[in-house]
């Protein structure tokens, strides 16, 4: 119960200070510091700790990261800068962040829309926090260009940035080039490929990787067998059953997905649309969304490691924080293709 709770006084409280714990657990401020930074094991006895925290409860105590921030010039605090955090692919990237910086600082999302290059007007507004570094998913050239020089900043997702921004990269080309082999290898000459709405380099990088080795493989792809859609599986779903008659008609038996969301989109509409899936189209995603392989079907999807993207670029970032160069600056992870039931009959694999 703190003070305001005891007394019955609901005014604004005054501020509980480090000092007025200090005191009140009869300690000193340094000891009160570290119990509430987490910093304690080793330095502060058990019982002084429980004491401290006993009146950080009983006075309602705070600690003032903004306020410390200002007085050093930098936070403990890192931001990630990332799309549509309610995507799976997101949430392995936090938990391989968190892996490495936990333990010494707090992480704070900045979400954008999903599929969008984030805006460095908006990033430049949480500089004002003073954030220790910055993760940031999939930004473009003139993004870096305008934050790059402001503080520490690892870049995730973002092929063809310049060579002097530190960066982990996953070898997206290769997974569309996996998934075309793929389709030739089960016989289909003609495809079509479902795009996202989206001006990130990552995304472009994989339509054209696709259509590329389509053209190497044989496989036809007509202009009107690309379309495009917001990365969600109902605009998804709308996208393909609006293109689907056309491209029947055109003789498409294979569908690349730019993302798992559109290849779930298109499943959803081939249920109501009566399309048998792989019978007579061959779907493939990209990520390898957990619910990728308990979907009916199961998806065929490019595996992107995101946890270990995520752990990577955070140990660049706290390379950087520690003054050191990251080495190597920049990495590229593999990826693999996951062969399931959307695109080939079981039994076939």
């Amino acid at each position: 119960m703190t003070i305001a709770e005891k007394t019955g006084n609901h005014r604004e409280p005054r501020r509980v200070t480090a000092a007025m714990v200090a005191a009140h657990a009869g300690v000193s401020t340094a000891t009160v510091s570290l119990v509430a930074n987490g910093k304690s094991s080793g330095r502060v006895s058990a019982k002084n700790e429980q004491r401290v925290r006993e009146a950080i409860r009983e006075l309602g105590y705070v600690v003032d990261s903004i306020g410390s921030s200002l007085a050093k010039g930098v936070s403990s605090l890192v931001v990630l800068v990332a799309p549509d955090i309610s995507n799976p692919f997101f949430a392995k990237v936090i938990a391989g962040v968190r892996s490495v910086l936990a333990s010494d600082y707090q992480l704070m999302l900045s979400v954008t829309d999903a599929g969008v290059s984030p805006s460095a007007s908006e990033t430049r507004k949480i500089l004002g926090l003073r954030p220790a570094g910055l993760l940031v998913h999939a930004p473009s050239q003139e993004f870096l260009e305008e934050i790059g020089g402001n503080l520490p900043m690892v870049v995730l997702d973002a092929p063809g940035i310049s060579a002097k921004f530190p960066a982990v990269n996953m070898d997206v080309a290769q997974g569309a080039r996996d998934v075309v082999a793929h389709f030739a290898a089960q016989g289909h000459t003609r495809a079509a490929y479902l795009d996202a709405i989206t001006g990130t380099e990552t995304l472009a990088v994989r339509r054209e990787a696709f259509l590329q080795a389509a053209g190497d493989f044989g496989i036809e792809v007509l202009p009107s067998s690309v379309a495009s859609s917001m990365i969600d599986v109902t605009a998804a779903s709308a996208a393909f059953s609006e293109h689907w008659p056309s491209w029947k008609k055109a003789g498409v038996t294979a569908l690349g997905c730019a993302t798992d969301n559109h290849a779930f989109g298109v499943l959803h509409a081939a249920r109501t649309l009566q399309i048998r899936i792989p019978q007579q189209l061959a779907v493939a995603g990209f990520d390898d969304l957990p619910y990728s392989a308990t979907s009916n079907p199961a998806i065929t999807s490019v595996q992107l490691n995101a946890q270990e993207g995520g752990r990577l670029a955070a140990l660049k970032l706290r390379s950087l924080l520690e003054g050191k160069s990251p080495e190597p600056l920049q990495s590229m992870l593999p990826s693999s293709l996951v062969v399931r039931g959307s695109t080939v009959i079981d039994g076939d694999h």
